[in-house]
Parts: C-alpha cells; structure tokens; sequence
C-alpha cells in the first residue's frame, strides 16, 4: 500500500485551494469546476497528498475551534521565522512555537479558514 491522500471538507474548496497554492506553493493536480469543487493538491514532489472539496451532505468542520494537537497541515521549511512571517503577511494568525527551540523548530499557525498549519524547521530531516 502507498499513502494517495488526506481529505477535507471545507465549505470553500476553491478559496481554500486558491490560499495554498498562492501561498504553500501546492499545485492543483485535479480541479473540479462543479460541487463538491474536489481539488487535489501536490506539494513540490509532485506527490498529491490533500484533497479539498465542498460537500454539503456532511456538516463543514469549524477548524478554528480545532486543538491544533488534534488535526494540523505540517510543511517542512529551511527558516521558520522567514516562513511565519510571510505566511501571517498573508492572512495567517499565530498560535505558539513548539519543539526543542534548537534541533527543532515547530511553529503553529491558523490559516484564514481556521485550519492548523505546522512549519517545521529540523536539523534531522524525515
């Protein structure tokens, strides 16, 4: 078996996909321009790894309200303080910092739809 994707129901999939792609450099592999508006994300591998969609059958977590311990985007970076500073330029709010401060840097963010968004700066990469 091989991991394809994680999905979300988000009650704005075009916007939401339109943030990360601007924003996290993701690139639509699929989008679909009729509900559920399904979009499938690839990150810079060229791996897609998030589908977004719209479906109103099923209720619209409200991430916001979310433990960022329980659910959050992680994003491996090269200078977290860089990346957090861009990515609240851009509609991102701060939540707190984690890890050990030297070996390994976590930092929590909220994106404009509320959803938990890691940077991770670590000296030993996965």
């Amino acid at each position: 078996m091989k991991f394809e994707h994680y999905a979300i129901n988000v009650a704005d999939a075009v916007a939401v996909s339109d943030w990360y792609i601007e924003n996290c450099g993701l690139t639509a592999r699929v989008a679909m321009d009729k509900e559920p508006f399904t979009r499938f994300l690839a990150d810079d591998t060229g791996r897609v790894f998030i589908e977004l969609y719209s479906n109103p059958t099923a209720p619209f977590p409200d991430y916001s309200e979310m433990s960022h311990f329980l659910y959050h985007l992680a994003f491996e970076v090269t200078d977290v303080e860089v990346e957090k500073e861009r990515l609240m330029a851009a509609g991102c709010t701060y939540v707190e910092e984690l890890g050990d401060g030297d070996k390994t840097r976590l930092i929590m963010l909220r994106d404009p739809f509320g959803i938990a968004l890691q940077l991770c700066q670590r000296e030993n990469r996965f």
